[in-house]
């Protein structure tokens, strides 16, 4: 599957009423073709398993470069899988190759999404989104936290993942004065998501920081708390 293809068979399921309706919705300015995330999902499915992994990843850069969103999308979706052999860094550098051009939430999660799957793979790559906290780009300072999303999903972490998250509270504790919706946003989640799992660790972050954080932010951490 070359990306000419793949995107000549996005472009035939265009569905123009509903592309004007995320466009309005995204309120990014680019090209919407109107597919549902589940037909998306469907495609990239198909194309993932047609292809070796060099080829994977030719075709994700040429979907990304379109800057057509369900492309975009695609380009993500080709590496949401658990176990990708061999997990060399090329599917990792792929993927976070795209983080500089972050310019929407919808975009960056679904990247997000399959990055994070390679982070848990290899949670060493964690030294290298620790510099993404310090980057002037709000998506790649944003994408640290949601990248590391399921280190709060264990209730019986690994002595590594309990590491994992202490350093990434200290990322969300350098975030609290960002004033910024979706940094406040992507703190609150992260902190609300490992209270289900790990309330202690989640308590001791609010105590010691959340008086730093929004009031609606902090709120939404502690929803699962007592």
């Amino acid at each position: 599957m070359t990306p000419d293809a793949a995107l000549t068979a996005l472009q035939a399921e265009r569905d123009p009423d509903r592309a004007a309706q995320m466009h309005a919705y995204h309120k990014v300015d680019r090209e919407y073709l109107g597919l549902s995330n589940g037909r998306v999902a469907e495609l990239a499915t198909e194309w993932r398993k047609s292809t070796d992994l060099a080829s994977r990843v030719a075709l994700a850069k040429g979907l990304w470069a379109s800057n057509i969103y369900e492309a975009r999308i695609a380009a993500a979706k080709l590496f949401l899988q658990a176990r990708i052999r061999p997990d060399d860094g090329a599917a990792w550098d792929c993927l976070t190759g795209f983080v500089p051009e972050f310019d929407s939430w919808a975009i960056a999660d679904a990247v997000a999404q399959a990055g994070a799957k390679r982070v848990v793979a290899a949670p060493d790559r964690l030294d290298e989104i620790e510099p993404w906290t310090r980057s002037d780009h709000m998506w790649t300072r944003r994408a640290a936290l949601v990248f590391t999303l399921p280190f709060t999903k264990s209730r019986h972490p690994s002595a590594v993942e309990q590491a994992a998250r202490d350093r990434i509270l200290g990322w969300c504790a350098g975030y609290a004065d960002d004033p910024d919706w979706f940094i406040q946003k992507a703190v609150a989640w992260w902190v609300r998501d490992l209270s289900k799992k790990d309330p202690e660790r989640a308590r001791a972050f609010l105590d010691a920081h959340g008086d730093r954080l929004k009031t609606w932010a902090r709120t939404e951490a502690a929803r699962h708390l007592p």
